[in-house]
């Protein structure tokens, strides 16, 4: 599967080992003295994901906990259950499946050989475009040691201007990759729109000498939370607004559902701040497309675009329209 052009992106973010739910969520099963995350399997027969070692046994801290079901399936090797992970990103609309077990192991060594395996069993799964997702680029680099351009060209999350990351880039040309790159300085995290466009701008730099092509560069201005400072959505959203108008070609994304973290309503939040983001110039979104559907999301820049000039006569707009 390649990704598209001519459509909004999904980048599904749901193998990730930091994934968790709720103990006390609909998802979790509770029988014969077990516990586990229930899921309907590609066969349509009831399957669950067992999680009873990791659950507190003491109910009262059951209330607060929450169970990391990607991590569990990756310990227990649960094939099944990863299947069903990557496969019901794809049935809602996710191009891009994003792999990162940089939680499963405080250890470099241990970090690596766990990607190496997921990337493995992924592409044994899915012909998905992979999203090689780590903060260590040497775990990076050990995905892609592994990765079968045959099957699919993989992506590389994230290049940024923090030392030892500009190495990514050169790799991301050798290995013909899709290169995510966001707003992390040389010194810290971004505390402005402008300095999330500087860093940017910077990243581009390094790309255009390397030659990376324009459709395979996802810029990310990185996502804070409203709740540690409410300017942070508008620095996110004008920074995405400078970037479209300085490159119109480029694609922006973000993890928009982080902009309500310590909230209540997430939801509600998340939906809002995802369509501005579009209305701002973002053409992929990074979400978990199960539990957020995308189609409203397409809709929504299917229309703006046509109903704002940029879909000359209305033609994208009237393709989607017709099933297309």
């Amino acid at each position: 599967m390649s990704i598209p052009i001519d459509r909004l992106i999904v980048i599904g973010e749901n193998l990730n080992a930091t994934r968790k739910v709720k103990a006390t969520s609909s998802r979790v099963v509770r029988k014969n003295g077990k516990v586990g995350i229930g899921y309907t399997d590609l066969d349509g027969r009831a399957r669950i994901l067992d999680c009873t070692e990791v659950v507190p046994e003491d109910p009262g801290q059951q209330e607060s906990f929450r169970i990391p079901h990607i991590a569990q399936a990756l310990r227990k090797r649960d094939l099944s259950y990863i299947t069903w992970a990557i496969r019901a990103q794809e049935l809602a609309g996710a191009h891009v499946i994003d792999l990162c077990v940089d939680e499963m192991s405080p250890y470099p060594e241990e970090r690596q050989e766990w990607l190496q395996w997921l990337v493995k069993t992924a592409q044994a799964i899915t012909t998905s475009v992979l999203a090689i997702d780590s903060s260590d680029s040497a775990t990076i680099e050990a995905g892609l040691q592994v990765h079968d351009s045959s099957k699919s060209r993989p992506a590389i999350n994230s290049f940024n201007l923090e030392a030892g990351r500009e190495g990514l880039v050169e790799m991301a040309k050798e290995r013909n990759a899709v290169l995510f790159a966001n707003a992390s300085g040389r010194s810290g995290m971004p505390q402005d729109a402008g300095e999330r466009v500087r860093n940017l701008k910077e990243c581009m730099d390094l790309m255009d000498r390397h030659h990376i092509p324009m459709k395979d560069r996802f810029l990310d201005p990185l996502v804070f939370p409203i709740g540690v400072a409410q300017v942070c959505g508008n620095h996110y959203l004008d920074a995405v607004n400078e970037l479209r108008r300085e490159y119109p070609e480029v694609h922006i994304f973000g993890g928009h559902s982080n902009v309500s973290f310590g909230l209540p309503r997430r939801s509600v939040l998340n939906h809002a701040f995802t369509l501005l983001s579009i209305m701002a110039g973002c053409d992929a979104v990074m979400i978990d497309p199960v539990m957020n559907s995308p189609g409203p999301y397409e809709e929504f820049r299917y229309a703006t675009d046509a109903l704002t000039a940029k879909d000359e006569n209305s033609l994208r707009y009237l393709k989607y329209c017709r099933g297309g």
